[in-house]
């Protein structure tokens, strides 16, 4: 994934650090991710979402808020207000380059930001938001005592997560008034509520009120046991794979033509996970799918194996072909089912003089309906004639049987 380091100004003339990570490939569509409260834009969630949209082809801003990261500015003199104002920045430094974002994507705060700016990025037509607040003002239940002191003295240092940051007295003010109900009301974009049932810090009560606030087209998907910075890469590759699925009926992802000798377009394979087998498998930008290996072999089996998408091959062209000659002879085939199975064997076993080993692929058919058996041979016979059975057999063996209906 090339990913290149940009800069623009943001709300209150600071420069502002940005990493837009673009596609390998055909640029479809972009999109704009907001970072959760203190954070920043290398969080592993953001990387991780951010990876696989731009697999299907999305390029992805990601960037510092003002006074955080890389970014320039005074954390203590920002508000939530100004965050906003730090996204709609963005927002236009995305369409100077031609690329405005089709999609806005906000974590904890950042999603309560993102729910407040998409009115004023008119280019966006979709919003998801992940473990974000209803109510803004639920972060200064994180200051504890010292909130006290940022109302009377202007400012106080707060412990979050571990790092010191000094809060003042008018980002307590703006987001303490901050109400979302009628941003969300009106929000006219379709909306993907993203929210883990056992959130520690922002209460699952919040996607509700999100939710029931949204017009449609919404829809809310749990997090199940992901904490609120989705800090297992397990659960922000399940949030990932969710927001790539949901984003590709709403964004309008009009791929370029294929090119010569690829009449099906290029499938592209890219690793998921160094430290394992996990890969993305992009098929253009409507078709994904994870491959992995078993556990057993070092993997974490979230996905088939390489010989599992190649049986899969198998298996759904010989449907096809079936189904496509019964249909021609308009004969009563009510259903298909092909069951395969990889296994290698001594080529002796296949019926050649060699001491190698060779794959077979073993296909079990299943013809349901008032089929008679002359129609039921021919059918059988006819699925040796799938392409994929023929691209196969010229360096493997393919053994076919036939199931009873």
């Amino acid at each position: 994934m090339p990913t290149e380091r940009l800069t623009f100004e943001g709300h209150a003339g600071d420069t502002l650090a940005a990493r837009l990570d673009l596609p390998d490939g055909p640029h479809l569509a972009t999109a704009l991710f907001a970072h959760c409260f203190t954070c920043g834009k290398d969080i592993a969630a953001a990387r991780r979402i951010s990876a696989r949209l731009a697999a299907m082809g999305i390029a992805v801003l990601r960037f510092d808020f003002t006074g955080l990261g890389h970014s320039q500015g005074e954390f203590a003199n920002t508000t939530f207000t100004s965050n906003a104002e730090d996204l709609q920045n963005a927002a236009r430094a995305l369409t100077e380059r031609g690329m405005p974002p089709d999609l806005l994507i906000g974590h904890s705060l950042g999603g309560a930001a993102v729910l407040r700016a998409a009115a004023g990025i008119a280019s966006a037509t979709a919003v998801v938001t992940l473990a974000a607040p209803f109510d803004p003002g639920h972060v200064t239940h994180n200051f504890g005592a010292a909130l006290d002191d940022i109302r009377s003295v202007g400012q106080a240092k707060v412990d979050l997560g571990g790092r010191p940051f000094t809060i003042g007295r008018a980002f307590v003010e703006d987001v303490e008034g901050a109400h979302l109900k009628q941003a969300v009301a009106t929000l006219r974009k379709a909306l993907l509520v993203l929210h883990a049932p056992r959130d520690a810090v922002v209460d699952i009560s919040n996607a509700s009120d999100i939710f029931l606030a949204a017009k449609h087209p919404k829809s809310f998907v749990t997090l199940d046991g992901a904490d609120h910075l989705i800090s297992d890469p397990a659960d922000a590759e399940y949030a990932a794979e969710v927001i790539s699925a949901w984003a590709g009926r709403y964004l309008t992802l009009t791929p370029p033509a294929p090119p010569i000798g690829a009449p099906e377009g290029v499938v592209r394979v890219s690793e998921a996970d160094p430290k394992g087998f996990l890969q993305d498998v992009q098929a253009g930008p409507h078709h994904h799918a994870v491959a992995d290996e078993p556990l057993a072999y070092g993997g974490t089996n979230r996905g088939m194996s390489p010989y599992g998408f190649i049986s899969a091959g198998l298996g759904a062209c010989t449907s096809m072909t079936i189904r496509m000659y019964a249909r021609r002879k308009g004969w009563p085939l009510a259903h298909v089912q092909v069951d395969v199975c990889h296994d290698k064997v001594h080529a002796q076993d296949a019926g050649t003089a060699s001491e190698q080993k060779i794959d077979v692929f073993r296909r079990r058919i299943r013809l349901e309906g008032d089929l008679d058996a002359a129609q039921r041979a021919k059918l059988l016979e006819i699925a040796d004639k799938c392409p994929v059975h023929r691209t196969l057999e010229r360096s493997s063996t393919t053994e076919t049987e036939l199931l009873e209906g």
